[in-house]
């Protein structure tokens, strides 16, 4: 699996203060993921991506560079995030599952305005990769340019938008399409995907049928990001996020080792002027900077503000003692942390196939209700 973060700021960063120079960056990830478990592939290093938007005198579009080289040895990366700044950036690195080693299918993704990137994986792929694509509208099937799911599910996305209303295509407002639209055109994906995955007759149900959806996407003005498992018994991939007013190097931090660099999230204030996406942490010297985003919800970030909301489908569960088992994220080489950032190596429940789909608990008259109010939000 992957890795991926995103900086939304009030003011511009240089890239490689978040890409390069943290003890635990998303450079050092790509060859010490700390909370990676799969130790078949212990490395990320099926090439890279950076996405950041420019003065909007150069246009909405973000600039991406994407490499197939690992990030750990690409010296223009170390270039380029040397001496480039932006107020919004998403990272990723590559552990493919899907699609083979080529720039076209490195994230992030991008179409117009928008950006997009994932970690995880579409259960049952194989099966519903015909359909997903018979489901989209031209414009957005002749888009996809690679052979991962991932861009796959950014097509679906724009499709899912475009079918609201919102077509991808036109120019947004001075804001962007706004955080609302996006949201609920990711949670229409998310249904999209469970439903072509539900429709897999039962013949050709010879594989694992769970998705991993950790999805980040932005129009260059709102974030919104998901952590997501289709099941009820299992967690989902690890995202966590930080927010502060100023993201700085500590000059005399005793945990680093020559040529290493300690930041930390300082707040002055209540407000945020900074706020950090990541799969893993960039830091781990201080539990309270890193704030575990719960299972199966949305994280959108509007104007610095963080909002959290759950994603209310069959797989949701309304009991906060709710338990889930960290074994299927560990088998595709993701794990689970605790809120001290500790790996949970041992599984908490039961372990589910995904063939199943229970209802965690929701009766359906009840989830129809929560999900018709999610709809009309």
């Amino acid at each position: 699996m992957c890795r991926f973060l995103v900086y939304k700021g009030k003011d511009e960063i240089l890239l490689s203060k978040l890409i390069l120079d943290p003890t635990h960056s998303i450079l050092t990830q790509s060859y010490d993921s700390r909370l990676r478990l799969d130790h078949r592939r212990p490395h990320n290093g099926d090439g890279f991506g950076v996405g950041y938007y420019t003065s909007p005198l150069l246009g909405p579009e973000p600039c991406i560079f994407t490499s197939t080289i690992p990030a750990w040895n690409c010296i223009n990366l170390e270039r380029l995030a040397s001496k480039t700044t932006s107020s919004l950036i998403f990272a990723h690195v590559r552990a493919t599952t899907e699609g083979n080693l080529s720039d076209s299918n490195c994230h992030p993704f991008r179409y117009r305005s928008l950006m997009f990137m994932h970690n995880g994986g579409i259960g049952g792929w194989k099966h519903v990769k015909r359909r997903l694509a018979g489901s989209l509208g031209d414009a957005w099937f002749i888009n996809v340019q690679g052979s991962t799911d991932s861009e796959w599910a950014f097509a679906l996305f724009l499709d899912s938008m475009d079918r609201m209303g919102h077509s991808p295509d036109k120019e947004p407002s001075e804001g962007g399409f706004g955080h609302t639209v996006l949201r609920k055109a990711i949670l229409r994906t998310i249904e999209r995907i469970n439903t072509l995955i539900a429709e897999i007759p039962e013949d050709l149900r010879t594989e694992d049928l769970r998705s991993l959806l950790n999805f980040a996407v932005t129009d260059g003005h709102s974030v919104v990001c998901t952590r997501y498992v289709s099941s009820c018994t299992d967690e989902a991939a690890s995202l966590f996020f930080s927010s502060g007013t100023s993201w700085k190097e500590q000059k005399h931090s005793k945990v680093c080792q020559d040529g290493e660099k300690d930041y930390k999230m300082e707040r002055r204030d209540k407000g945020s002027d900074i706020v950090l996406v990541a799969s893993e942490p960039l830091t781990f010297e201080r539990a309270d900077n890193w704030v575990t985003v719960p299972t199966n919800s949305t994280l959108t970030i509007c104007k610095q503000t963080v909002m959290i909301h759950p994603i209310i489908d069959k797989f949701y569960s309304p009991n906060p003692a709710h338990s889930r088992s960290a074994q299927f994220a560990q088998t595709k080489g993701q794990t689970i942390t605790g809120p001290d950032k500790t790996v949970i190596s041992q599984p908490v429940a039961r372990e589910n196939s995904g063939a199943a789909t229970p209802n965690c608990g929701v009766a359906n008259d009840k989830l129809d209700v929560a999900m018709s109010r999610l709809r009309a939000e």
